[in-house]
């Protein structure tokens, strides 16, 4: 039975979000079905719709009240396209598609479907997520996170979906090519035959920047020969917190053993290039998705033990794994991993595919429903 399927989400810009979007729009039309996208734009429009899908170009991720008069229009396409499932993945355009489908008779509703993508703040704007026919969501964590904010959601309704990533994108062993590693060595000469280590990860106070400093620092003094790789921007308004870890950086005497790299369009290469890739989060995440992604290109991960990070690292390195905010803890799984070689598993059940071909069925036995 083919399936018209609406996903809805505020923006098509670069994000986890959004690529999950697309790499299901993708399937779905693989698979036969019709694929349709409402957003209010963004770089990727011009990708979903080559390949396949359909784009309404609507502000429906603004936070205003206004926005909710859009649940009138979306009725009306609903209805008009007859549409068999209305999949949404933020907050916002959660409550114009409630209010939408309020409006329709119970036999021509489409099934509703929400993805919880995060540990929202627990408040009623955020319990919208979990008022779908089916909820998704992606990883343990979140699903613990939902059943003990939420007590009243029915724990059937939660599927775990956990993302994926494209094993021909991030291939095991990768190695980048000459002419990428000619301009790598040229514009970092004093990496030599150092031990790398690299925390990807934007400039901001959760993701463990300090932390990485103080463990960079601690194998620094075990006489490891280490050089340290920041990589991630700052936003303007986290300047004053990136001018703080460059002062961190003096004081600990790691001038010669820091870089910090800013954004990286070449990440995967970097990663591959590192002798350990770190999560050290404060924060539990969602999803491991960097530490995903580093493992499958067959370099190690050291990973706060909690999150998303934790049931990824379970699976493919529990090695890896160190207790939370330990700097002693992490300095010495570092330090053990530099005297030894590392085995991870190459069997990665988080594959792109596996992703996109759960959602679709999930949405096939909704239907059913």
């Amino acid at each position: 039975m083919a399936l018209t399927v609406v996903q809805v989400l505020p923006a098509l810009e670069v994000g986890g979000v959004e690529r999950g979007t697309l790499e299901v729009a993708s399937g779905l039309v693989k698979a036969g079905h019709r694929s349709i996208v409402i957003s209010g734009g963004g770089r990727l429009v011009d990708t979903l719709v080559l390949e396949g899908s359909q784009h309404f170009n609507w502000s429906i991720g603004r936070k205003s009240l206004f926005t909710l008069i859009l649940a009138i229009k979306l009725r009306k396409l609903l209805i008009r396209e007859s549409v068999d499932i209305l999949h949404v993945r933020s907050r916002m355009p959660a409550w114009v598609c409630y209010l939408a489908l309020k409006g329709i008779r119970k036999n021509k509703r489409p099934k509703f479907i929400c993805t919880v993508h995060g540990p929202y703040s627990v408040n009623r704007y955020s319990k919208i997520m979990t008022k779908g026919d089916d909820v998704i969501v992606i990883s343990q964590f979140i699903k613990d996170y939902v059943l003990n904010n939420y007590t009243e959601t029915v724990e059937k309704k939660l599927t775990i979906i956990h993302r994926g990533i494209d094993a021909k994108e991030f291939p095991f062993n990768y190695s980048p090519d000459d002419s990428w590693r000619k301009e790598w060595t040229k514009n970092h000469t004093t990496l030599g035959d150092k031990f790398i280590i690299t925390l990807p990860a934007r400039i901001t106070r959760w993701k463990g920047q300090e932390d990485f400093l103080l463990i960079i620092s601690a194998l620094k003094k075990l006489g490891i020969p280490i050089h340290g790789l920041v990589a991630g921007g700052a936003h303007v308004r986290r300047i004053k917190f990136f001018k703080s870890l460059k002062r961190q950086v003096v004081e600990l005497g790691l001038k010669n053993e820091i870089d910090f790299i800013g954004h990286r369009d070449d990440l995967k290469e970097i990663m591959a290039i590192s002798d350990i890739v770190l999560s050290l989060a404060k924060k539990p995440e969602a999803f491991g998705r960097t530490a995903l992604e580093s493992l499958s290109l067959g370099t190690p991960v050291v990973a706060y033990d909690h999150g998303g990070a934790s049931e990824v690292l379970n699976i493919l390195f529990p090695d890896g794994l160190t207790p939370h905010n330990n700097i002693s803890k992490a300095t010495k799984k570092i330090a053990s991993l530099y005297k030894t070689s590392n085995i991870i598993s190459v069997k990665n059940p988080f594959t792109q595919k596996a992703m996109i071909d759960k959602t679709i069925d999930l949405y096939e036995k909704s239907v059913l429903k």
